[in-house]
């Protein structure tokens, strides 16, 4: 391991430049959980670190965060946390460069590097831009330049747009216990990195409603949607998420990005999943049998080919739409619950996993 983002506080954070390891002080909305920024930059500001190995990068940032709290934000935040403004620019430029060995094309100004230039006002904002020499930005308005090759859009190799590949009548719902139980459920909780391994027992019922009623429960089911397998499909229980009704669905499902559905019924789950079949990947939320919201993500199933604006208008209504239904973390925070690596509990296409046993768990017991 030669750099990370995931020093999440000042001693990590100054253990890993002890070691040798080049960081990245991630930054983000200061709701999410990727703003780890105030806390690990301490290393340089409290504990005397140099900033020489020391980079801001931004994690996990969907188009309407990525307007507002890019890369320049970023930047700005080292500075309120005590970095000077040449400091805070170089971690933001030079530094990134000399990681990957590109110190010398980018990064800086200087003979023989490329012309990449941002003019930034007094107070880090930036106001234009210069790519290979050519004017793209100028007054923060795009010019001409750049909206012809905006508008031109690469386009990837053809198989790139068609990664979701589902069987035909999948089951997304565990079968209603007959008699009592223990589940083992994933309990959810801001800021959503972290899940609880949380157990419930189930008493007898005649429908899923009345445990979900009595317990703060919903489905979450995980499909494999690459055509690896003969269509795993895994079955778990979401404790605490907030959903009352409806379905939500996502194929970002980190990090083999598999569809994660969460619902309260097979009929919403089955409108999620078909509608992120039919636009080769996406987020949704679906209500009454309707989707409500849509981010369409047609490539690989996690980027969209649109231009940025038009995707921030899409994450804006469909964060509303999640907000409406309930659901207790945000949906860049439930793309992580299949990511088995962090604890306490995860669910794959293979099943429930504990973390950091790396063990399979069945999701019920008998009581």
């Amino acid at each position: 391991m030669t750099d990370t983002h995931e020093a999440i506080d000042r001693d990590i954070a100054d253990d890993l430049l002890d070691a040798g390891v080049w960081l990245f002080l991630r930054g983000g909305p200061p709701t999410t959980p990727w703003h780890s920024l105030p806390q690990a930059i301490k290393t340089i500001t409290e504990l005397g670190a140099s900033h020489k190995r020391v980079a801001v990068c931004t994690d996990d940032r969907d188009a309407d965060d990525l307007l507002a709290f890019g890369l320049d934000w970023v930047t700005r935040e080292a500075v309120k946390h005590g970095m000077t403004r040449e400091q805070a620019w170089a971690m933001g430029s030079l530094h990134g460069a000399t990681r990957f060995g590109m110190e010398n094309e980018i990064g800086g100004m200087g003979g023989g590097r490329r012309a990449d230039l941002v003019l930034l006002s007094d107070d880090l904002e930036p106001i234009s831009t210069w790519y290979g020499g050519e004017l793209v930005v100028d007054q923060k308005k795009v010019t001409p330049v750049l909206d012809e090759a905006l508008s031109k859009p690469y386009r990837y190799p053809e198989a790139a747009y068609h990664t979701v590949k589902l069987p035909k009548a999948l089951k997304l719902s565990p079968d209603l216990p007959l008699e009592k139980v223990v589940a083992h459920t994933i309990k959810t909780e801001l800021p959503g990195i972290t899940l609880g391994h949380v157990t419930v027992t189930l008493e007898p019922a005649n429908d899923w409603q009345t445990h979900f009623d009595r317990h703060d429960l919903c489905f979450v089911t995980v499909v494999e949607r690459h055509g690896k397998s003969d269509g795993n499909v895994a079955h778990g229980l979401l404790n605490g998420f907030g959903l009352k009704k409806g379905a939500v669905a996502s194929s970002v499902g980190h990090d083999s990005h598999n569809i994660i559905v969460a619902g309260t019924n097979d009929a919403d789950m089955q409108v999620a999943l078909d509608a992120i079949e039919a636009h080769q990947g996406g987020v949704c939320v679906v209500m009454d049998g309707k989707v409500t919201a849509m981010v369409p993500l047609p490539i690989a199933g996690l980027l969209s080919d649109k231009r940025v604006h038009a995707v921030a208008d899409e994450v804006k209504a469909l964060k509303k739409e999640w907000e409406k239904a309930g659901c207790t973390i945000a949906y860049m925070g439930f793309n992580l619950i299949p990511l088995s690596v962090i604890p306490d509990i995860r669910i794959t296409d293979k099943g429930l996993v504990l973390v950091p046993e790396m063990q399979i768990q069945t999701l019920f017991e008998p009581a």
